[in-house]
């Protein structure tokens, strides 16, 4: 059912903070050597997406188990739309128990819940987690590929490719550092997902003969303050690859780095990077995730109104020491909705301009469920709007 929306509105506020990047059309500062060792590297503000550093970030490299960045989302969105529960039991199959790389072992036959497979790919980047994981998602591991690489297409990703959820070696699989980081802010939507990427150590099957211990690959959630996830990589034709992240009071950044010659220098190399963000860069909140921007009027949905919320947080970035420039925001509200509207659908943007210029947008979406209305609810608003004319 089509409905004719009956607002749509501008908003503008003047905010203290000049957006200034280190990347502008593409081009990066030349005086910045951040990834001198890596074949490719990016440096992103998590909540603007905007690009404070980049090396050959268009490149098409192997990913290694930096693909595990998206076999989490998939997993993730899942649990958010309550089709994987984390205290749900999954027996493993024959495939899944035989993935080579890193894994944390599990037998044919055996039985794991979802939060514990979610701990071995998040801590140990287990290959056979993944599998398993992926195989309760979509039916088999071909069919949740599938769904992987329509989730590249549906994030505008053209240069991604997946031929597996593990990232083992694979013929036509390969992605870069910007699109690695495209999916990793996705991913981050789900804030739940750092509790396991920032544990450094804990155990599977504790206190059983086969107990495991679980030590994160990626040594900074440790050595690095404020870093709290999210994966690593490696394979021979890969070389060493990360995607991290980490938070300073309200800034939140991605750094990817692929093709260091070891692991001691795709450490290093990213933690220059979080150095350098941190350093020389500031974020000012505009909107906090799942904040009310304005009311949706449906006339002919059950409840008469429902709040429009952020479905992330907004901000700017600006450099450091820079002087002011005025920020904008603009609301644009659908003209048209379909009822039922589910909590969470996207029913508009939220556009941050400076002078103009679209500095970014976030999807705006309902905050709670909407239902037709009932005819008696319908007959009710008819005979109020009688009575308000008479």
């Amino acid at each position: 059912m089509k409905k004719i929306m009956i607002i749509g509105f501008l908003i503008s506020a003047t905010i203290f903070g000049k957006v200034v990047y280190a990347e502008e059309n593409g081009k990066t500062e030349e005086s910045l050597s951040l990834a001198s060792k890596a074949k490719s590297a990016i440096l992103i503000e998590q909540d603007t997406g905007k690009i404070l550093y980049s090396k050959n970030a268009e490149e098409r490299l192997p990913p290694a188990s930096m693909t595990k960045v998206m076999t989490l989302l998939l997993i993730m969105e899942a649990i958010a739309e309550g089709d994987l529960k984390m205290d749900e039991t999954i027996r493993v199959s024959e495939r899944a128990s035989s993935m080579g790389g890193s894994q944390i072992f599990l037998e044919p036959g055996e039985e794991m819940s979802v939060e514990n497979l979610l701990k071995g790919i998040s801590i140990a980047s287990a290959n056979d987690a993944s599998v398993a994981l992926a195989e309760r998602i979509a039916g088999s591991e071909e069919a949740f590929v599938k769904k992987m690489n329509e989730k590249a297409k549906a994030l505008k990703l053209k240069n991604t490719k997946f031929q597996n959820s593990s990232g083992l070696p694979a013929d036509d699989h390969y992605s870069t550092s910007h699109d690695m980081a495209m999916i990793a802010k996705e991913l981050l939507k789900y804030e739940q997902i750092t509790e396991y990427t920032s544990i450094y150590e804990d155990y599977l099957r504790k206190g059983e003969e086969n107990e495991f211990w679980l030590v994160n690959t990626n040594k900074l959630v440790r050595f690095y303050p404020g870093v709290d996830g999210l994966k690593t990589g490696y394979t021979n034709e890969a070389k060493y690859c990360l995607t991290a992240t980490a938070q300073k009071n309200d800034m939140r950044v991605i750094a990817v780095v692929m093709g260091a010659e070891t692991s001691k220098e795709r450490n290093a190399i990213v933690s220059q990077m979080l150095d350098y963000a941190f350093n020389h860069f500031d974020t000012k909140k505009l909107f906090d995730k799942n904040e009310t921007v304005s009311q949706l009027k449906l006339l002919k949905s059950e409840q008469s109104t429902v709040d429009i919320v952020t479905s992330d947080s907004v901000s700017t970035v600006h450099k450091k020491g820079e002087k002011p420039e005025n920020i904008s925001t603009t609301i644009k509200v659908q003209e048209r909705v379909s009822l039922p509207l589910k909590k969470g659908e996207h029913v508009g943007v939220l556009q941050v301009k400076s002078n103009g210029k679209v500095l970014s947008e976030t999807s705006l979406v309902a905050k709670g469920d909407v239902n037709n209305a009932s005819y008696f609810t319908l007959l009710k608003r008819s005979l109020q709007q009688i009575v308000q004319n008479y």
